[in-house]
């Protein structure tokens, strides 16, 4: 009897962190096809050609590997990393890259020692099938208007067929 409880509390104590871990779901899925983000990036440069703004798109996978990048001319040289840079940051914090900025503003400074977290609005995950496949990022104009950019461009992409 005590050999089969001696048992069970070594396995409750080994097996347990285990199945716990087992439990828990990965967010991330696989990498984003090319032409996904080819789509992503472009509807994000349409949004930003209609308003007159000049912005650099990029689209990464979930380990923040550049996927597609494509960037309308005479946009600031800076755009070009800093649109990569928010992709990455929303990929790897599994979150729009606008939480970081308004949690700046709400005073938290802490945020400025995250590595790799970018505290300008214009980075977003993108979700397909209830998964992280990868993230666009979007820079050139105001904050505001690259995460409206970049929204655009995840609308693009994951928007049910026939909805609005």
């Amino acid at each position: 009897m005590r050999r089969l409880a001696l048992a069970s509390l070594l396995a409750t104590i080994f097996l347990a962190p285990h199945a716990a871990r087992a439990q828990l779901t990965n967010p991330y899925g696989p990498d984003i096809a090319t032409e996904v983000a080819r789509k992503a990036a472009q509807a994000a440069i349409a949004e930003a050609h209609k308003n007159g703004w000049r912005v650099a798109a990029a689209v990464v996978d979930p380990g923040g590997a550049l996927v597609y990048f494509e960037r309308i001319d005479d946009t600031q040289q800076g755009s070009t990393r800093v649109s990569v840079e928010k992709a990455r940051s929303a990929a790897a914090f599994k979150r729009p890259t606008k939480a970081f900025e308004d949690a700046l503003v709400g005073g938290r400074q802490a945020i400025l020692g995250l590595p790799g977290a970018v505290p300008l609005d214009g980075g977003i995950p993108i979700v397909l099938d209830g998964k992280i496949v990868g993230a666009i990022g979007v820079s050139g104009a105001t904050s505001q208007q690259d995460g409206v950019c970049a929204q655009a461009g995840v609308d693009a992409v994951t928007a049910k067929p026939g909805a609005k």
